[in-house]
């Protein structure tokens, strides 16, 4: 019987959900399976996997092949890796202390560099999102000033005033009639 460690599909449409499992290679997909290893979330932002390490070393050292896309689960939780040290550890060539040590220091080098990786890409879009709320805010002040402009009475009727006032001192003054520049004028000269 080929044993298989695949991805069963679950969840609603267009928000699937898979299930790890060591299946019969016969058996459908979403079918009968032997063994649940873990779930995968691709939904979330980073996927989400969950899985046990130990029962999947346990059925790839009994033979079991995984699909390209369980290798790749399996590969980035460390039960490949697992598997390898643990074939040495069988020969002779390392113990099983080095062999678990050699595991916690690949796991927290991984963690380190997911969390890093994790930070980078929240910064960027952090300032992904701040230039464009910077170039949203120079269009709302763009439009702003436009609007100010429209509403403003046209600066033609303003010359025209002025205009007028300048008639008004060249104009001769009548005798009975003193202007307000005339009148403030004297009153300098008194004081």
């Amino acid at each position: 019987m080929a044993v298989k460690i695949r991805l069963a599909r679950r969840g609603r449409k267009k928000r699937a959900m898979y299930d790890i499992v060591v299946a019969d290679a016969r058996a459908p997909r979403d079918g009968r399976f032997i063994e649940k290893l873990g779930t995968y979330n691709p939904n979330t932002n980073p996927a989400e996997v969950v899985l046990k390490v130990d029962s999947a070393v346990k059925w790839l050292f009994n033979g079991a092949q995984p699909t390209d896309t369980a290798r790749t689960l399996l590969q980035g939780k460390g039960v490949l890796l697992r598997k390898h040290l643990q074939v040495g550890v069988n020969k002779g060539a390392i113990t099983q202390e080095q062999s678990d040590a050699k595991f916690e220091e690949w796991q927290k080098s991984k963690q380190e560099k997911d969390a890093a990786f994790f930070q980078a890409s929240a910064s960027k879009s952090a300032s992904a999102k701040e230039s464009r709320l910077e170039s949203e805010r120079k269009i709302n002040q763009a439009r702003v000033e436009e609007l100010a402009k429209k509403n403003t009475p046209p600066a033609a009727e303003e010359e025209p005033a002025a205009e007028d006032a300048a008639v008004a001192e060249d104009a001769p003054v009548a005798e009975g009639e003193i202007s307000n520049e005339a009148a403030a004028s004297e009153e300098e000269a008194q004081a």
